[in-house]
């Protein structure tokens, strides 16, 4: 298995573990979607829990989350540690950031205890994409080849955004994270979209930061 880490990632983090696994070889540079790289074929973004609950409220959560969701490779959140403890994060900012990542982007969610476990979890995607290749492992579903296409995708899964109104959300903004950053005004002033549906999406984009009470 051929890792490539994040030059920004810890040093005491899954990087020590993957170091010492027979069959892997780590490769450190700067990566510009996510932590790691897992055999030119995954991009996995590495949080803590505690990182996790800061980039909901501060909002990087869902910058990277689109950018995770736009890379042409296959890409995977492992979501590390506990909650358990003082958070700043309520339980329904968690779920609406959550059901952002996986339900609208696309983006699997996998949980990890600790850093340890985190190094295994990428063992185990590479075990399973080695098996899928060789025809063991049978997946079925639509997935759009272009980044285009796969960048429409993504934005169909908005309320309210077919085909027309993600080619004009595209249009008008460029890129899936500038739409996903876009405010209530900005998506009404849209052509064809209307304050109603605007309303809609900037509720499901922005719900974690604007609706969703901090503790």
């Amino acid at each position: 298995m051929r890792v490539v880490v994040d030059d920004r990632e810890p040093t005491d983090g899954p990087l020590q573990h993957l170091r010492t696994m027979a069959d892997v070889e780590v490769t450190v540079r700067r990566l510009e979607v996510g932590d790691y790289c897992i055999d030119d074929r995954f991009v996995v973004e590495r949080k803590t829990f505690a990182d996790f609950s800061g980039s909901v409220c501060d909002g990087r959560f869902f910058r990277q989350a689109c950018r995770l969701a736009s890379s042409p490779k296959r890409s995977v959140l492992i979501l590390e540690g506990s909650s358990a403890g003082r958070s700043t994060l309520s339980r329904e900012a968690l779920q609406g950031a959550l059901i952002t990542l996986s339900v609208i982007l696309g983006v699997p969610l996998l949980r990890a205890l600790d850093s340890e476990e985190s190094a295994r979890l990428m063992c185990y995607v590479s075990r399973q994409c080695s098996r899928h290749i060789r025809g063991a492992v049978s997946r079925h579903g639509y997935r759009p080849k272009g980044k285009r296409k796969q960048q429409l995708h993504i934005l169909q899964g908005l309320p309210g955004i077919g085909p027309t109104r993600a080619e004009r959300l595209l249009e008008a903004f460029g890129s899936v994270a500038d739409v996903f950053a876009a405010t209530q005004e900005e998506l009404a002033a849209i052509d064809g979209l209307g304050s109603t549906t605007a309303n809609r999406v900037a509720a499901t984009i922005h719900e974690a930061r604007t609706v969703y009470r901090v503790q």
